[in-house]
């Protein structure tokens, strides 16, 4: 394998049953839960935006089903509703694991979040695998909404001085603004949503120059016209372009 080239690794997936140490606010919409215990050990995420499955048991039927040994993901048996989310800081000798949670106030996880107190128990399962983008670019586009912004920010962490990045982030307001650190050259964008055009912003963008390497990371559909921006207005490399949807707009019709 070209350890050199972007690469995928995979992982052994393992449940884990870890404990609420501390619940901060980040912003007014943004919390951060930290959890951890003895199950956190070999725990692996190797990108910047791996996904890990959190489990949200709605009932005594699923709660009892995640405690059984022989629990499996699309198993037999109730399943509990499942969410992705990114790690976003890690530390297995302090044996904490950061999960920021946007308060958007429905869905099991926003839910589960708004309540969480120290001593309360999560399961985690994976990450099934992670993408390896090695230091051979000289800059870095990153685009995202709420919901990248722990891929965007454990990013820049692991960015080195001397390259340069711009950040394109919409957020709800100014409030949701957060202090990102990066060792490299950062410029970041907020973009004010119902105040601001992210697809316009990102038309009359001046991209870095040198090697380029771009992430995008918003409601699908929105992606995919981001996406499309980039290859077409701006003709970055297509094989250097990662671009996902994080979440689907209620009623979109896109696939």
């Amino acid at each position: 394998m070209n350890t050199h080239a972007i690469h995928r690794v995979t992982h052994e997936i393992k449940r884990r049953r870890l404990q609420v140490l501390r619940v901060v606010d980040i912003t007014p919409r943004m919390r951060r839960i930290t959890l951890g215990g003895p199950e956190l050990a070999g725990f692996v995420s190797l990108g910047s935006d791996d996904h890990i499955k959190l489990l949200f048991p709605q009932n005594a039927a699923e709660q009892a089903a995640l405690q059984s040994p022989t629990f499996t993901v699309k198993g037999d048996g109730p399943q509990p509703a499942m969410r992705d989310y990114t790690p976003r800081r890690f530390d297995l000798d302090l044996g904490e694991l950061d999960i920021d949670f946007v308060l958007h106030g429905d869905g099991p996880a926003s839910t589960w979040a708004q309540q969480a107190q120290p001593g309360q128990h999560l399961y985690i399962g994976g990450p099934r695998g992670s993408l390896i983008v090695p230091d051979i670019f000289d800059s870095y586009l990153l685009i995202g909404d709420e919901t990248a912004l722990p891929a965007i920010g454990r990013r820049l962490e692991e960015l080195p001085a001397g390259c340069k990045v711009l950040a394109v982030i919409e957020i709800a307001d100014l409030a949701e603004r957060q202090t990102l650190e990066s060792a490299a050259e950062v410029d970041i964008i907020w973009v004010v949503r119902g105040q601001d055009d992210l697809l316009k912003c990102v038309r009359n963008l001046t991209l870095p120059s040198g090697t380029l390497y771009s992430f995008v990371a918003t409601e699908t559909k929105l992606s995919r016209q981001v996406r499309r921006v980039l290859l077409d207005t701006h003709q970055v490399d297509e094989d250097f372009l990662k671009a996902v949807g994080y979440w689907r707009a209620e009623g979109s019709d896109d696939e």
